[in-house]
């Protein structure tokens, strides 16, 4: 079973710059997501697609394969983490390296941890999935959304569960962020790593953070000493 961890790190981030490769709490941000693909020892091959040579550099230095760089199209904002490992897994059969699986591992996701990939593979392997990614619950339950209209009054989305309890509300997940595992033909083919046959694990709010600004980046620093014992 051949398995590729492909980390996706284009050089033109918009919200906080240079972001993939910024300092967290003493080394680059990417480089979490390279030494816990490295460590778990699940991959043949552990490589960062990107398109900026400082990145690569870094990249290099800290274990990781980049073995071509990425296409101009594909480093745009339009372009899509599918497009992406697309291209990974098509560059690599021109020079006859094919892979089983996959896993597209976030360069930004420093709460990754071995175990949460090894779980994810087991139930990518076990209940023949064609993608597995990891889900946090939501910490309030969105059946209660509020949004504004034109004139700024505030309507709840769903007025039909204004009166109900919390807990007979259907528990809401979101996305975590971190990582996707998949079968690769089939995400070949399919061209999405969200499929009709996609599985998830839970992990806790305490071990997920999207990072997009400079409060959720103090947020994921906070997080990780914590899961590490530092607080």
């Amino acid at each position: 079973m051949s398995k590729i961890a492909i980390i996706p790190a284009r050089g033109g981030s918009k919200r906080i710059p240079r972001k993939n490769i910024r300092d967290f709490l003493g080394k680059p941000i990417i480089a979490y997501s390279i030494i816990t693909a490295l460590e778990c020892d699940l991959f043949d091959e552990v490589m960062v697609s990107t398109d900026d040579e400082e990145i690569a550099e870094v990249a290099r230095k800290y274990g990781a394969v980049v073995p071509f760089m990425r296409s101009g199209k594909n480093a745009t904002d339009y372009a899509t983490t599918v497009d992406v490992v697309i291209e990974v897994i098509e560059k690599y059969k021109e020079i006859n390296r094919n892979f089983e699986y996959g896993c597209c591992l976030y360069p930004t996701a420093p709460l990754i941890t071995a175990d949460h990939l090894i779980r994810g593979l087991n139930g990518l392997i076990t209940s023949n999935r064609k993608s597995v990614f990891p889900v946090t619950k939501f910490s309030y339950p969105i059946w209660r959304g509020l949004s504004f209209n034109e004139k700024d009054d505030v309507k709840m989305i769903w007025p039909e569960n204004l009166n109900k309890r919390s807990q007979d509300l259907k528990e809401a997940y979101h996305d975590a962020g971190q990582w996707y595992w998949f079968q690769v033909e089939d995400i070949v083919k399919g061209k999405s790593l969200f499929t009709d046959n996609s599985s998830a694990i839970k992990l806790p709010e305490t071990e997920v953070q999207d990072i997009d600004t400079e409060t959720d980046w103090k947020i994921a620093e906070l997080k990780f000493k914590l899961m590490t014992g530092e607080l």
